[in-house]
């Protein structure tokens, strides 16, 4: 088997994104020999400049669903509105059972959340902000009310030029 020269070994590959792996589920089928086990893996990336994703990965090995995930979150990358290091205007994200209020916070406060909203921001490069998780505890849901608030954030440019129109 002949060798290319133009890829380099996995070691040596480095990517501008930072990954966390949130969440890795167990889920089990039963069958006639027993019992089937398959994962899935939440995951997050970002380079703590602005830009973040986020995706799930299902496969019968854990490292190949964190893979899986991570592949696809490179590619649903969005852009985060921020002002200084932290966020312009304070909002509220909402996704089936679970809401995240986020709001702007004064330099030097830190990122004050928890769970898969707190790796949101800081992959996103937000260095202060106040975050509250509402209603559902679950990982995967937080983590979509989470990029449904940085969706809703508008720069101070933006919402002038609403105004002009």
């Amino acid at each position: 088997m002949a060798s290319s020269t133009s890829r380099r070994p996995r070691s040596e590959e480095r990517s501008e994104f930072e990954e966390r792996v949130v969440h890795v589920n167990r889920c089990a089928k039963v069958v006639k020999g027993g019992r089937r086990f398959s994962f899935s893996a939440l995951v997050i990336v970002g380079d703590r400049k602005g830009r973040v994703g986020y995706a799930m990965g299902k496969a019968g090995e854990v490292a190949d669903a964190i893979r899986k995930a991570s592949e696809q979150a490179k590619r649903n990358i969005m852009f985060v509105p921020m002002r200084d290091h932290t966020l312009s205007h304070e909002v509220i994200g909402r996704y089936a059972g679970a809401q995240v209020l986020l709001r702007p916070a004064s330099e030097g406060t830190g990122v004050i959340a928890g769970g898969g909203c707190r790796t949101v921001l800081e992959l996103a490069g937000v260095r202060d902000v106040l975050a509250k998780s509402l209603g559902s505890k679950n990982h995967f849901n937080v983590v979509k009310a989470t990029v449904d608030a940085i969706g809703q954030l508008r720069t101070k440019d933006q919402i002038d030029a609403l105004r002009r129109n």
